[in-house]
């Protein structure tokens, strides 16, 4: 686990900090799909993604769900260290995107980097800088930004994220993460493929080219 941690927060983290972190953290190893936190849940510990990725999810007052940022190797969940440090349930849903790799470090470690390591506090002050700006890209998407070029943008994302062209969403699993329906979604998708960017097959959706 020690060799993974460096590989991942080696350039952030001292020598000392990245010793504890191995010796109290649990390393887990989840399958794409896995629920790891629902919305109401009281969360123990803080997540440090050593490979793949997840995404963060937030329920409307209908129970529909919103996209709001994913996390990938090196980060941290900011919204996670406020319901830790907090002792208040979980207000998101996380979800594992792909194949994931991970070392969830106790709560009652947060606050003693904090006051012991610089590099901790700099990095759980950078990882709340990074969310609060995710989060306002995404609320400017919904007010500001056509659902063309959402669709558009969300497959290029995907991609990157998975490292792969081929995406394993139905369109009623994107209309839930881009907060719209199945039906203007599929119109989009079919859109998209009519000018050559993708190709629709029986159970993912081919990119072609997004650019």
């Amino acid at each position: 686990m020690i060799q993974e941690l460096k590989a991942s927060y080696g350039h952030q983290f001292e020598e000392a900090l990245l010793e504890e972190i191995s010796q109290v953290g649990t390393f887990k190893d989840v399958p794409a799909g896995y629920k790891m936190i629902e919305i109401g849940d009281y969360i123990k510990g803080m997540p440090l993604l050593l490979s793949g990725a997840i995404k963060v999810l937030r329920d409307d007052s209908d129970g529909d769900e919103l996209l709001l940022y994913y996390l990938e190797k090196g980060d941290t969940c900011s919204m996670t260290m406020s319901c830790c440090l907090g002792q208040a349930k979980s207000e998101i849903r996380a979800i594992a995107e792909m194949d994931t790799k991970l070392i969830m470090v106790p709560v009652i470690k947060m606050e003693e980097w904090a006051a012991k390591y610089k590099s901790w506090r700099n990095f759980v002050f950078e990882s709340y800088h990074k969310r609060l700006n995710e989060l306002l890209q995404t609320v400017d998407a919904i007010a500001f930004t056509k659902m063309d070029e959402r669709v558009l943008n969300f497959l290029k994302e995907k991609a990157r994220i998975t490292n792969n062209t081929s995406i394993y969403n139905t369109h009623q699993e994107i209309a839930y993460e881009l907060h719209s329906s199945r039906v203007v979604i599929s119109r989009l998708l079919k859109k998209l493929e009519n000018l050559g960017k993708i190709e629709l097959k029986r159970n993912h959706i081919q990119i072609i080219d997004l650019n």
